[in-house]
């Protein structure tokens, strides 16, 4: 395996932007290769908020991703506190990653991904450009907190 990094900062509050990307629901709208990602067991328990977990516990998603027709198994660990998402997809290309959501100033985020993959594309241009449009995306249609 092989890793990657890349980070880009965005100009929107750390806790908005790390909502809107821990949201598998919305996932696929800022990745443009992702076209269903959905879980293949019901939410757990520690997903009904920090009272339901210990502090800086996971909550541990078992996924379904599709990209393209390609269908594959993987799981998903949400850290709200610490405004980090790990994941771990299986298959013949297999990566595993990390995305930080990371305070910088007053309604400025840094966002990092770290890719460990086996894939045998230009996985930097790829990152780049989905922080790029992560980026873009946030920007110009700002997310409101979740109510």
């Amino acid at each position: 395996m092989t890793s990657h990094q890349a980070w880009t900062t965005v100009d929107v509050a750390p806790n908005v932007l790390f909502d809107r990307l821990s949201d598998l629901d919305h996932l696929p709208d800022y990745l443009p290769w992702l076209t269903s990602l959905r879980r293949t067991e019901a939410m757990p328990v520690e997903a009904q908020g920090p009272e339901a977990r210990r502090p800086h516990q996971a909550v541990h998603e078992e996924v379904d991703v599709t990209a393209g027709d390609d269908h594959r198994d993987g799981w998903i660990d949400v850290l709200d506190e610490d405004r980090i998402l790990r994941w771990q997809i299986e298959g013949p290309h297999a990566y595993r990653g990390e995305l930080a959501v990371d305070f910088v100033a007053d309604g400025t985020s840094k966002l990092t991904v770290q890719l460990d993959t086996t894939a045998a594309t230009d996985v930097d241009r790829e990152l780049e450009q989905a922080l790029a449009d992560i980026k873009t995306s946030f920007e110009q249609h700002p997310p409101t907190e979740r109510s």
